[in-house]
Parts: structure tokens; sequence; C-alpha cells
């Protein structure tokens, strides 16, 4: 094997005290044991692993971050002197750059492999630009491929609304870091659910846009064609004062939702006790839901396209993970196949799926992902907002197998790809409770109303009140 020493010795020369127990010998073993890495591989193998241990003790014992939310509590910007959102704070998931300074992406090879970032995403700068203070960035799942919010290396933050239930994933940390009132909103990204997730696990406010409609710069993505930056927050006036910020004025559509559609085929994947929260808070509320949304029209949303093998959400379930597995390989496998990297439990099997997925494939899934937008499209109209359980139920225990949630990740999946596949906009709302944990209500809406689902968030979050109370 031929061995490159000049970089490495570079890199020896700057580690520091806590690296300096790695021995030539322990790293040319290592080197040797594990095909396809190099010595440089090797060393940074054999020093981040300790070090890993060592930083998630030190996390779970921080004072300033007793939820483990944050990979990196120091790294404060303050915000403009004037702007919508002065006085207000922010933490970033570890896929956003802030200049000077690694992004992550939730696995440490990740962070030893790559540059600081020369410039800071646009999203953060913008929320920057508008006054608010940056204060750290936010622990994910590794490369954002996970929806449960658990990180094998950096541990899992502590869903502040259900301690010993899973956060939500991938925007693990900027969810806790918003649900436990350390700051006031949370960017994040949703690509299959990881704004919307969270939020309903954690009982937040958090949304999904229109796909394109905040600025990617400086985002490293899972899947680029269903990426789109979103954030999360408590108070329904600020979370709708950052859209202001971050969206797109040109792309902007629909400005008033007026036809409210209710997704019964979607109920039927919830758990029957959050179905049930959910409509009994609607009911308990109907007369003031109907002057803001009108009167509601039960449909199945699925079944006309009965015909083509879109009958029912587990199909497109299975189109979303198609032609979403194809991107994240395409994007991401080669480096995936040059470093060898470990990942937790899940993460890896998803990536050896995803390098499995043929061209003929994703081409198939291709058509069926163009007629389900068609269909959703025709759906909405300009006026339609559909009404869904955001998730099947509240958030599972923390370190459930991951085979014991394959049927329920299945209903998971068969909700988010609603949205997702379509590259609709959604809202998550904390409306309900079930056992004392959130479940949240969903909301669709048609490309570029995201400003008029902001606004009908805000009027119904400030009319629902739970019916027990």
């Amino acid at each position: 094997m031929q061995v490159h020493v000049k970089g490495l010795e570079r890199s020896l020369s700057r580690a520091s005290p806590a690296r300096s127990f790695v021995s030539w010998g322990s790293v040319s073993l290592l080197a040797g044991r594990c095909s396809g890495l190099s010595i440089r591989q090797a060393y940074f193998r054999s020093f981040t692993w300790p070090r890993r241990r060592m930083q998630m003790q030190a996390n779970v014992n921080d004072p300033s971050d007793p939820y483990n939310a944050y990979i990196d509590k120091s790294l404060t910007v303050p915000g403009a002197a004037e702007g919508p959102l002065r006085g207000l704070s922010f933490a970033v998931k570890d896929l956003f750059d802030v200049a000077g300074h690694l992004t992550g992406f939730g696995n440490p090879i990740w962070l030893e492999t790559h540059s600081p970032a020369t410039r800071t995403a646009q999203a953060v700068q913008a929320l920057l630009d508008a006054g608010a203070t940056l204060c750290g960035k936010t622990h994910m799942d590794e490369l954002a491929y996970s929806l449960n919010g658990e990180n094998v290396h950096y541990g899992t933050p502590t869903n502040p609304a259900a301690p010993g239930r899973i956060p939500g994933g991938s925007s693990s940390g900027s969810a806790v870091a918003v649900a436990c009132g350390d700051v006031d909103i949370g960017l994040g990204t949703d690509t299959g659910g990881s704004i919307r997730v969270p939020a309903s696990f954690c009982g937040l406010l958090g949304i999904r846009p229109t796909w394109g409609r905040v600025s990617a710069e400086g985002t490293t993505a899972l899947a680029p064609s269903f990426t789109t930056s979103g954030w999360f927050a408590r108070d329904p006036a600020i979370l709708r004062t950052v859209g202001s910020v971050l969206l797109d004025p040109a792309s902007r559509g629909p400005l008033q939702l007026s036809r409210w559609l209710v997704a019964r085929d979607a109920f039927a994947l919830a758990d029957p006790p959050t179905g049930k929260a959910i409509y009994d808070v609607m009911s308990a509320n109907f007369t003031k839901v109907v002057e803001l949304l009108g009167n509601p029209t039960e449909i199945e949303v699925a079944s006309p396209l009965a015909q083509e093998g879109l009958g029912a959400f587990v199909d497109w379930m299975g189109v979303f993970r198609v032609c979403q597995g194809f991107e994240v390989w395409h994007e991401h496998g080669a480096w995936v196949t040059a470093h060898n990297p470990e990942f937790g439990p899940g993460i890896k099997e998803r990536f050896t799926m995803a390098a499995a997925i043929s061209r003929d494939q994703v081409e198939a899934a291709s058509v069926k992902r163009a007629r389900i937008r068609a269909h959703m499209l025709d759906l909405l109209g300009l006026d339609g907002v559909l009404a869904l359980p955001t998730t099947p139920g509240p958030a599972p225990l923390v370190n459930t197998p991951p085979a014991d949630l394959d049927a329920w990740r299945t209903r998971l999946i068969s909700l988010t790809s609603i949205a997702g596949l379509a590259g609709l906009p959604q809202v998550n709302l904390p409306i309900a409770r079930v056992d004392g944990l959130p479940v949240g209500l969903g909301l669709i809406g048609p490309p570029g109303s995201d400003e008029a689902l902001l606004e009908i968030t805000e009027n119904l979050m400030a009319v629902l009140t739970p019916p027990h109370q």
C-alpha cells in the first residue's frame, strides 16, 4: 500500500495534546485492517472515536446545554441593530454554513474531511440582517437521512415536551433549542419531514416552505430537489415574521385559502387516539375554524390515482423513497465510498438501499412523482388548504430498535411524502395531546401559499383551545 505521509505529518503537527496518544503502529494497523482507508483516514478514525465519546459526555454535563441541542453553542454572531427580528435569537442546523466555521452535517468524518466555510449561508445571513442573533449550531441526524433525531456519535437531544422520547429529525437540535426556550427561532431543513416531524413531536410551530422559496445557497442538502429550508418557533407571530424575511417575494402565490379540505385517507394512517384528539380540538372550536377556513369537505386524496398504482399513500411513499434515495446517492455516494464513514443504526441501511436504485427505477418513479404533483395542484387549486395529521402519533421512545418502528415509519413517511413529492408548503400546528404528549395538525397549501398558511396559523392558534380547557 502506498503511503502519503506529508499531509498526515501536517495533521499531526496541528494535533492537540488529546490526540497525541495515537501511535503510528495503531494507525498503520487500523489502515491495514480497513479496506479502502488511507493512512490519513485511519489516523482520523483512531482519534475521533475517543474524542466523540468525550464530546458526548461533555455535552451531557454542560449546564448551558442541558438538553444536548447544540454541537457548538459557542458560535455566536450578533444581528443587525435594526430589523423585524431585532432582539430575537436563533440557532441553526449543522448543515448551514457560517463563514470561518466547519459544517459537520451530523457526522464527525464529514467534519474532518471538509474545510471551514468561506461564506455564510444566505438564509442565515438574512436572519442576521433582519436583527436576529445567531446563538449556536445544533445537532442533527447523520447527513440528514433520518426522521428520528438520534445520533450515535453525538447523542440524542432531549425532547423537552416528551422526555424519554425522540425529538424527531433530522432537524432535532434546532427543534429542541426552541422547545426548551433557549432561542426564539430554529433554522432547519425538510426533505422528507425534518421540520414537520420534530415540530409535531416537540409541540412546536414549524413550516416546510414551498420548494425553492428559501435560498439554498450555503446549505448542504440531503436531496436537493426535495430539501427546503424551514424553521421552528413557539410564537406564531414570530413564525410569520421569519417568513417575511426568508421567503422569496417573487415566487409568492395565492394570498387567501378559503376551501378547507380534510384528508380522510391521511387521518386513517394516524393512531386512533391521535386522529380523535385533533378532531376534538377542531370540533370544539368549529365555528371559529369555519370563519377562517370555510366549511370542511372530507375527501380521499390518493384514491383517484388508483388506476395508476398510486391509490394509497403507501404507494406515494414508495415513489418518494426511490426518487429521494437515487438523488441522495448521486449527491453523497462518492463521499460515502471514499471515506467509509461509521453510520448509526438505520443510516447505513438507507445508504445501502440508495446505492442499489437503478436508473430505470428512478425514471419510472419520476413519472409517478410528476403525476402526484399534478394531482395535488389540481386538488388544491388556488384556494385549497388540506388538513391532515402531521405524524401518526406522539414521539416513540428513545432507542426503540429500528425494526420495531418499520410499520410506524411507513405510515409516517406516507404522511410526509404528500407535500414532499409535490414540493408544497406545510405547517404544523401543535394543537392536541395524546396521553400528555404533543401531536400536530398539518395544513398543506398550493405552491407559493406560504404567507397565507402562516397567516392562517397565527389566526388559528389565537382561537383554538383544547376541549378540556
